[in-house]
C-alpha cells in the first residue's frame, strides 16, 4: 500500500470518529461509546493482526481513534506558522501524498498520531471508562516526605502497549519504511514515559495541606507536542542499508552522517528530503503558501520573508469587535463595552 501503515490505519480509526469530527473522518460507527455497536470488520484497511486487536479491545477502540484526533490537531497547532503546516485534505487522504515520502514531516505525523492513541487511552482507562484497565499500581515506590500515594496513578505502560499493537501491526514489513515507522511510532510513546510528572492534592482544614496524596499522571498533551517539535528538528537523517539474511533481502537503516550521536528510541528518524512547501504540488502533497497569513516583525519561518518564499506579501486592514472596558461589580460580576479595534493583516503573494 501507498500509505505505508499510518495513514492507513489513520483512515480506518477516522472511521470510529463521531459527527463533529467529521472534517477528519471518512466516516463514522458511533457518536458515543455505547450508543451502537463498533463492527471492526466493517472497517476498511484493517490487517488481521488489528482485526483482533479490535475486536479483543472494542471497548476501547473509541479512545483509539479520538488519540489520532488529538494528534492530528496537536500536529497542526504545532505547525501553524511553518510552510507546511499539518494540513488535512480530505475525508479519503487525510494528509494526501506527504506521508507518501519518508520525510521529516511524516516521522513526525507517525510520532504524534502514536503518542495520541497512547495518551487518551491512558486517559480513558484512569477515567474508569473502560473496564479491561484502570489505574497503574505497579510504579509506585515509598511515597516522600509529607504526602502519600493516593489518586488514580494513570498505566501509560497499557496506553503505550495498545498503540503499539495497533499502530505497529502493518509495519512488519523487511523494508526501510517499516523500520522508520516503528521508529517513529516508538519515540511518540517513548514521549508520554519521559513527561509524566508527580500530581498531589492537598488535604486539610481550609487547604492546610497537612496532607498530600500524589499520583502519577501524564501532562497536558500540548507538552507532547512541544516535546515532539523540538525531536522534529533535531530528527536523524538516515540512509538505507541492504543485506541478505536467512529471510531474504532485509533493509535497515544506519545515520547518514557519523560524526553525529546515532538516534535512541525517543529521536524521530527519516531517509528522504522534504519539499519547500513554497508552491502547490499535487506530487508532493504541498499547497504552497499563497493567501498564508504571515507575521511581518518575525524574523523566524513564520515570517512574511521565509513564509512567502521570497515572493512578497499582501497587507489589508481588517475590523474585529472586542470586549474592552470592562469594570468588575461587587459582587460578583464583569461589566464591558464592546470596542472596534483595526488590525493589519499580512498575507503571502
Amino acid at each position: 500500500g501507498i500509505r505505508h501503515g499510518c495513514l492507513m490505519y489513520i483512515m480506518a480509526l477516522t472511521r470510529l470518529l463521531s459527527p463533529p469530527c467529521r472534517s477528519l473522518a471518512v466516516g463514522h460507527q458511533y457518536s458515543s461509546l455505547g450508543s451502537q455497536p463498533i463492527l471492526c470488520g466493517s472497517i476498511p484497511g484493517l490487517v488481521p493482526k488489528q482485526l483482533r486487536f479490535c475486536r479483543n479491545y472494542v471497548e476501547i477502540m473509541p479512545s483509539v481513534a479520538e488519540g489520532v484526533k488529538i494528534g492530528i490537531q496537536e500536529c497542526q497547532h504545532q505547525f501553524r506558522g511553518r510552510r507546511w503546516n499539518c494540513t488535512t485534505i480530505n475525508d479519503k487522504a487525510i494528509f494526501g501524498p506527504v506521508l507518501d515520502k519518508a520525510t521529516r514531516e511524516s516521522a513526525f505525523v507517525h510520532a504524534i498520531a502514536s503518542a495520541g492513541v497512547a495518551f487518551a487511552v491512558t486517559r480513558s482507562c484512569a477515567e474508569g471508562s473502560a473496564t479491561i484497565c484502570g489505574c497503574d499500581t505497579r510504579h509506585k515506590g515509598p511515597p516522600g516526605e509529607g504526602w502519600k500515594w493516593g489518586g488514580c496513578s494513570e498505566d501509560v505502560d497499557f496506553g503505550s502497549m495498545v498503540s503499539r499493537e495497533f499502530a505497529d501491526a502493518r509495519e512488519n514489513r523487511p523494508d526501510a519504511r517499516s523500520a522508520m515507522n516503528r521508529q517513529n511510532n516508538e519515540a511518540g510513546r517513548t514521549s508520554l514515559n519521559d513527561n509524566m510528572f508527580l500530581k498531589c492534592k492537598c488535604h486539610g482544614l481550609s487547604g492546610s495541606c497537612e496532607v498530600k496524596t500524589c499520583w502519577w499522571s501524564q501532562p497536558d498533551f500540548r507538552v507532547i507536542g512541544d516535546y515532539m517539535k523540538d525531536k522534529y528538528d533535531s530528527a536523524s537523517e538516515m540512509v538505507v542499508e541492504k543485506h541478505k539474511e536467512s529471510r531474504g533481502w532485509v533493509e535497515t537503516l544506519r545515520p547518514k552522517f557519523t560524526f553525529f550521536k546515532p538516534p535512541t528510541e525517543r529521536d524521530l528518524v527519516y531517509y528522504e528530503s522534504s519539499p519547500n512547501f513554497c508552491e502547490p504540488n499535487p506530487q508532493t502533497g504541498s499547497f504552497g503558501t499563497r493567501d498564508r497569513a504571515c507575521n511581518l516583525t518575525s524574523h523566524g519561518i513564520d515570517g512574511c520573508d521565509l513564509l512567502c518564499c521570497g515572493r512578497g506579501h499582501n497587507t489589508r486592514t481588517e475590523k474585529r469587535k472586542e470586549k474592552c472596558h470592562c469594570i468588575f461589580h461587587w459582587c460578583c460580576y464583569v461589566s464591558c463595552q464592546e470596542c472596534v479595534r483595526v488590525y493589519d493583516v499580512h498575507t503571502c503573494k
